[in-house]
């Protein structure tokens, strides 16, 4: 069965930092992209960060650049979401998503690219 799970997150004041992580099984880790996302209450989901094990390729979302590294264990499975500098706009469920890299370039947050898996979210809260 293929299963993600995120934890990590929890209560940090403003400026604070988190690590998340995404634990990842049943799939071969390499072949696919990993993105996190956030869901803040009463807005849309929002690609957070990506990254492509196959070719090396991360991306971040304009409001977390310089604020946030995605990385990756490929002996652990996990693709670990470094949170600093946070901001209580921030607060929001954090998920993370796995989908095929495919060969074409492709933004992996464009709505014509689709993950297959989710994770269950895991809340993070940032007081002011």
């Amino acid at each position: 069965d293929v299963q993600l799970q995120a934890f990590g997150g929890g209560l940090v004041q403003a400026g604070g930092s988190l690590r998340l992580s995404c634990a990842a099984s049943g799939f071969t880790f390499d072949d696919y992209v990993i993105g996190w996302f956030r869901q803040a209450l009463g807005k849309e989901r929002e690609g957070v960060s990506y990254i492509s094990k196959k070719d090396g390729r991360t991306h971040y979302a304009d409001f977390v650049k310089g604020r946030l590294t995605i990385s990756s264990d490929s002996a652990k499975n996990t693709v670990y979401l470094q949170m600093n500098s946070l901001k209580p706009e921030d607060t929001a469920v954090y998920y993370c998503a796995a989908g095929p890299h495919l060969d074409e370039y492709v933004d992996y947050f464009s709505p014509v690219y689709e993950y297959e898996y989710w994770g269950q979210g895991t809340l993070v809260t940032v007081s002011s």
